[in-house]
């Protein structure tokens, strides 16, 4: 007999009984359950809303102990329709097929767990009414393209379907398409220009993180130009062009080759040696970036409907500006 579902947003609780020890804890907890998949309940653990004995369950694979008290707490579901919200947007251009705008640094995309809304989407649905709803998908409309939380910069935008197959495609296939980011790295690249070819994947290990991988990878491929250097070696300005769009593409690469972006939360894991070349002052400053120092500075297509080519540029932000403007100062003009 099938246990009754516990409703969404409480907690179930069972008690292991002997014949379900050594049990995998998520397969167990799905039978109990019974209206939830495994895979759903490996998740809840994952998320931190299942205990043994009051105690928070951290391995889905974990043997069940007979006599145990399990619980799992359902959270409540949440709606497929992002809602709208007036979020201010700094918009380059726009017409009846498509939105260029300017993201700041800080702002999700879309919606997914941890950030339901406070996004790029509830901004736009407040901003685009009725056109936008659908466009793509009911939680994703209009989008094409993603930029990273903390990544700053251009990205546009579809306000129709016609606009959002063409524009999908084309950043698919990068056929007109020119993405350029500025990067401020840790050390100076050799050569000062160049190519990176590297495969990229899921990490073996932590599935939140990208990396270079040999086998089951995606090709991926960066072009990088060294706009200015600081304090000979210690730092370095890069202009990186996208040639494919892998995720966190220019994050991982520039990390492999051992120039991590400034501020990288995920791919800067240690103090960089480089830093040692900074004065004090400057190096507690870089040091303590709160997000990477990578801004999405030119996008460049061809209109989806017309056909006409079109070019963007966008100044880094004033976090990043402030940053360039300190590298740039007389080492004598920085307090002590």
């Amino acid at each position: 007999m099938t246990p009754p579902a516990s409703p969404p947003g409480e907690t179930f609780e069972v008690t292991a009984t002997p014949d379900q020890a050594g049990d995998r804890a998520d397969r167990f907890l799905a039978a109990a359950i019974g209206s939830l998949s495994r895979s759903r309940v490996k998740a809840l653990i994952a998320e931190g809303r299942a205990t043994r004995d009051g105690v928070p369950l951290r391995d889905a694979a974990e043997a069940v102990r007979a006599g145990a008290r399990y619980a799992v707490t359902i959270p409540p579901p949440v709606s497929a329709t992002p809602v709208a919200q007036a979020i201010p947007l700094a918009i380059l251009h726009e017409d009846g097929d498509l939105i260029v705008l300017d993201k700041p640094a800080g702002l999700v995309v879309h919606p997914a767990p941890g950030n339901l809304d406070g996004t790029l989407v509830n901004a736009l649905l407040a901003h685009a009414g009725e056109d936008l709803p659908g466009i793509g998908g009911e939680r994703r409309p209009g989008i094409v393209h993603r930029l990273d939380k903390h990544t700053s910069g251009l990205m546009v935008v579809a306000k129709t379907e016609r606009a959002h197959h063409a524009l999908s495609a084309a950043f698919a296939t990068r056929d007109g398409l020119q993405r350029e980011y500025l990067a401020l790295v840790w050390g100076l690249p050799e050569p000062l220009s160049g190519e990176i070819e590297a495969p990229i994947g899921r990490h073996q290990t932590d599935r939140k993180r990208m990396a270079v991988v040999s086998k089951n990878g995606k090709p991926a491929t960066t072009r990088y130009a060294t706009e200015k250097a600081y304090h000979g070696a210690a730092c370095a300005l890069l202009r990186c062009r996208l040639l494919t769009g892998r995720t966190h593409q220019i994050r991982v690469h520039l990390s492999e080759r051992g120039h991590p972006i400034v501020g990288d939360p995920v791919y800067l894991r240690r103090t960089p040696g480089p830093a040692r070349l900074l004065p004090a002052t400057l190096r507690t400053l870089l040091l303590g970036f709160p997000r990477q120092a990578l801004h999405a500075a030119t996008l460049g297509f061809s209109h989806p409907v017309t056909g006409k080519g079109l070019r963007f540029e966008s100044a880094p932000p004033a976090d990043m500006r402030a940053l360039l403007a300190a590298l740039e100062a007389p080492v004598e003009s920085l307090p002590h």
